[in-house]
């Protein structure tokens, strides 16, 4: 599992995808999220602005993140 540490209160769910480099762009995020391939502490969630805070976990495409706060 890999983690990606907070530098604000909350990083939103297509910019974690990004800056985990999951996904190329903004628009590839959006499409992935929207077509259902992202989980967000075990359940699918298609809201590319899901606020995401410490403890969450997201799941997509084999790979796994935890935030840390």
């Amino acid at each position: 599992m890999e983690t990606l540490t907070l530098k604000s209160e909350y990083i939103t769910l297509g910019q974690l995808l990004k800056a985990m480099n999951l996904v190329e762009d903004g628009v590839e995020a959006k499409y992935v999220i929207q077509d259902g391939q992202v989980e967000v502490n075990g359940e699918v969630d298609t809201r590319r602005g899901r606020k995401l805070r410490d403890g969450d976990v997201v799941n997509f495409n084999g790979a796994e993140v935890k935030v840390i706060g």
